[in-house]
């Protein structure tokens, strides 16, 4: 997870597939969240180097938490202050607290056990009628050298994603898949990596390597437009899947 982390810092700034992901995210986020930024709460569950808490810090008060100590080192020495270290499966803070809790890429890591932990926990820390954004991997035929740099457990269809959100009480507002563009590449060089055999994990860095500027700038233009049609028809296969889901309002028992 470390070489994982490495890279990811190098990357998340400007490689198109960072760039969809917020582009993606953006209109749930927007949907989720409707008092004014001042007074929202919002956390993301196993924040990596904590990019992603700086970007949600335009909704609202964000703050973010790993295990891992390298991914808070590059955050923090990037700045970024409102980071803690715990395990997605206990988090440190108080029942009832956020509007808004946030997973990307992270799930589909962990063990069976640690993972329905890791949702029960989102579901904990949200108040009564609140949000939550999950993005994970989608379609095992795309399994590739990327899962062995991600420590992939699994990867998710629609249908499994959501049983797995109902089962710890969160209702299913949109659930869609995204980054279908890149399936059909993606497929022809998954395929080669499973027939040559997957590249150990220091080896596999390349899967988030910056392209060459007019690829990057090409690809992004490509996520910024299937993002404008996701905001308005669910995409029927990708690579992806991204779910927000809701804690139903008065629910208070924890």
């Amino acid at each position: 997870m470390e070489h994982l982390l490495s890279a990811t810092a190098r990357a998340e700034a400007r490689h198109f597939w960072f760039r969809g992901l917020r582009a993606f995210v953006t209109p749930l986020v927007q949907t989720a969240l409707a008092r004014p930024a001042a007074r929202v709460a919002i956390l993301d569950c196993g924040c990596g180097t904590g990019a992603n808490v700086e970007w949600l810090s335009c909704y609202g008060c964000a703050c973010g938490f790993d295990l891992s100590a390298t991914g808070l080192r590059i955050g923090r020495e990037a700045g970024r202050s409102r980071l803690a270290r715990a395990t997605v499966a206990a988090a440190p803070f108080l029942s009832e607290k956020f509007d808004l809790v946030t997973s990307f890429d992270v799930l589909y890591s962990l063990e069976d056990e640690v993972e329905a932990s890791a949702i029960a926990e989102m579901y904990r820390v949200l108040k009564p009628g609140g949000h939550a954004i999950v993005n994970v991997a989608a379609l095992n035929v795309l399994r590739g050298d990327h899962s062995v740099l991600s420590h992939e457990v699994r990867r998710y269809s629609r249908r499994g994603l959501g049983v797995r959100l109902e089962a710890a009480g969160f209702s299913i507002v949109r659930l869609t898949y995204t980054n279908a563009t890149l399936v059909p590449p993606l497929l022809a060089a998954r395929f080669v990596q499973r027939w040559r055999g997957l590249r150990p994990e220091n080896e596999a860095e390349t899967e988030i390597r910056v392209p060459p500027e007019p690829v990057n700038a090409l690809m992004s233009l490509v996520m910024r437009l299937e993002a404008a049609w996701i905001r308005r028809f669910d995409a029927p296969f990708g690579s992806s899947l991204l779910c927000l889901a809701q804690k139903p309002a008065g629910t208070g028992d924890w």
